[in-house]
């Protein structure tokens, strides 16, 4: 294996185990002798391709909305109408992001380690942009009626990012099928 091919062998193992460790125990409980120990590298080689822990989450936290986004974009993909993909990709990120992993990285550490602003700019790249662009796409189409769109994204996002959270702490088997009922009919409330 040459030397290349071995860097980033050792790169996806710090991201596989990071991540492994970050979402079953939080980005707080987690120490970089755990994460190279898991790995089986050394610090140095942790250090070699990140600047330390937090560079490291923030390439876990990317990769998982990267994740999450594509999922998404897939799932509205597949929808032949405007609508019916905003609906899907809505419904695909409730479902998507109520995973215990997506949940503790993204939803939770992620603001939190990173900050705000720069939680909700990596946000913004993986997701937001893709609700913005539909909600547009409707908007030109008269499905919905002319308004701004970044309140509206912004707030969508928010309903959506709460849901979530609060969908990952529930107990109820019913509580995303409810969920995803009362995201419908707060979608449908914007229709013309």
């Amino acid at each position: 294996m040459g030397r290349a091919e071995q860097r980033e062998q050792t790169r996806r193992a710090l991201l596989r185990e990071s991540r492994r460790l970050f979402a079953a125990e939080g980005y707080g409980a987690v120490g970089l002798a755990q994460i190279v120990d898991a790995a089986g590298v050394t610090k140095g080689a942790l250090y070699h391709h990140f600047d330390g822990k937090a560079a490291l989450f923030r390439a876990v936290l990317a990769q998982v909305q990267e994740e999450v986004g594509r999922h998404v974009a897939a799932t509205a993909d597949a929808e032949p109408d405007p609508w019916d993909r905003l609906v899907a990709g809505c419904h695909a990120f409730l479902t998507a992001s109520t995973g215990p992993d997506v949940r503790r990285i993204m939803l939770i550490d992620g603001p939190a380690v990173l900050g705000w602003r720069e939680w909700r700019a990596l946000d913004e790249a993986a997701s937001a942009r893709h609700l913005a662009d539909a909600l547009s796409l409707l908007m030109e189409t008269g499905v919905i009626p002319e308004r701004p769109v970044a309140p509206l994204t912004h707030l969508l996002s928010g309903a959506m990012n709460e849901a979530a959270l609060w969908l990952a702490d529930s107990a109820g088997p019913g509580d995303l099928a409810e969920t995803g009922a009362a995201l419908t009919r707060m979608l449908e409330s914007l229709r013309a």
